[in-house]
């Protein structure tokens, strides 16, 4: 962390400690907007990857966006016409409204109703197909899709080159502030319908088939390798380099259970990508 950021975290961490009830110092909306500022251009983020290839949480990015939302007041964002009102109406914290774009972010947000909240980074070649939403202190990374229906939640770290299918869930994690948001890594495939929740991390090039749901109570079954991977009390669920995971489900051990026939949802790996894989999926290089 430089120097100047350094400053900014002291600032953050004073106004955090400030008890409830207390109104915070004059300077709060000041920073908030640094802190936005700095995250929208990618100078800094709310995770980041060490050299072992472990994503840790910035808690003192996270406590300043949760004071961006102590110090806010909730103001009509409604957008307007020129004499006229919108027939659309929001209501949200003025420090925290939606983002801005211009054509000089190279940022195609297609017509239909698409959001990204002030405080995420958006990189330059991402398409944003209507609608979807994209929430605050979220990172999204250069030649990315992000789907009709599509969320990226708080925090929430995608990679380059992904493809976050329709009604794809990338769920986010504010609190607390040292929890690890959900992380998307480069090149990944996130089909149709999918859930990420909970600080899992899908490693570089894996894919989600359509319907995978993803927490950190959820068992992944690797066929492959004949293994399992969970959750710890100190790790995240992580999905491996280049696994193909699918829905499957396993048998539910009691008697009861196998007598009537019930099975709970699970997670299965089934290959990992090679250039058949590959091949399947270069149709959306003609789309972007």
């Amino acid at each position: 962390m430089s120097a100047t950021h350094g400053e900014l975290a002291a600032r953050i961490e004073a106004l955090a400690a400030t008890p409830a009830g207390t109104v915070l110092a004059a300077h709060a909306e000041a920073t908030v907007a640094e802190l936005l500022d700095l995250l929208e251009s990618g100078t800094i983020r709310s995770a980041e990857r060490d050299a072992t290839g472990t994503w840790h949480a910035v808690p003192w990015v996270k406590r300043g966006i949760l004071v961006g939302f102590r110090a806010g007041r909730i103001v009509d964002l409604s957008p307007r016409r020129e004499n006229a009102a919108s027939p659309f109406s929001f209501f949200d914290k003025h420090t925290i409204p939606t983002r801005a774009f211009t054509l000089a972010d190279n940022v195609r947000v297609v017509p239909g109703g698409s959001t990204a909240r002030r405080g995420a980074f958006v990189a330059p070649g991402v398409v944003c197909m209507p609608p979807m939403f994209i929430n605050v202190g979220a990172y999204v990374g250069a030649g990315t899709m992000v789907d009709s229906h599509a969320l990226v939640g708080s925090c929430a770290q995608v990679g380059e080159r992904v493809h976050l299918s329709a009604a794809a869930q990338i769920g986010g994690v504010l609190e607390p502030v040292n929890a690890s948001p959900v992380i998307i890594e480069d090149d990944a495939i996130i089909g149709g319908n999918c859930g990420v929740y909970e600080g899992t991390v899908v490693r570089a090039r894996a894919v989600l088939a359509a319907g995978v749901v993803l927490t950190r109570g959820t068992p992944v079954y690797d066929l492959v390798r004949e293994t399992v991977y969970r959750a710890s009390s100190d790790r995240p669920l992580e999905i491996p380099e280049g696994a193909v995971v699918v829905p499957g489900a396993r048998t539910v051990k009691s008697s009861w259970g196998v007598g009537e026939g019930l099975s709970l949802q699970t997670p299965v790996i089934v290959k990992y990508r090679d250039d058949k894989t590959d091949l399947a999926t270069a149709l959306e290089t003609w789309l972007r």
